[in-house]
């Protein structure tokens, strides 16, 4: 799977959580941490799982 698919379907699980903590009612600087926290998360475990194998070493 490329870095750009995966990036996107966080990008909208990111957005269904803001969406749902707002409703909630919690406050938008508590959403906005949480936010930048899993960008975080996400583009970590992205490249980690996308990223392709080194070759070894001959």
């Amino acid at each position: 799977m490329s870095f750009s698919l995966y990036l996107i379907g966080f990008l909208v699980l990111l957005g269904g959580i803001a969406w749902g903590l707002s409703t909630a009612g919690v406050p938008a600087l508590y959403i906005g941490i949480a936010c930048v926290i899993l960008i975080g998360i996400g583009v970590m475990t992205g490249v980690s799982r996308t990223r392709s194998k080194d070759p070894p070493a001959a």
